[in-house]
């Protein structure tokens, strides 16, 4: 069951939605205020790119 209680990002509407809204699978979240979850995408972007860089030094790759 997904919490319903938070702000998410709706990624079907490209809107911020509080509580219930869309089905879980096209929504990113809870995050903790509305603020946070309209910036959802780069947040996600930042995530993907420290973790990538994280497997470029794990792998001996960084420069």
């Amino acid at each position: 069951m997904s919490d319903s209680s938070g702000w998410f990002y709706c990624l079907t509407h490209q809107t911020v939605e509080h509580g219930k809204g869309c089905k879980g699978p096209d929504r990113m979240g809870p995050y903790p205020d509305e603020a946070t979850a309209a910036r959802a995408l780069e947040i996600a972007r930042e995530r993907t790119r420290s973790a990538d860089e994280a497997d470029r030094k794990y792998r001996g790759e960084d420069d």
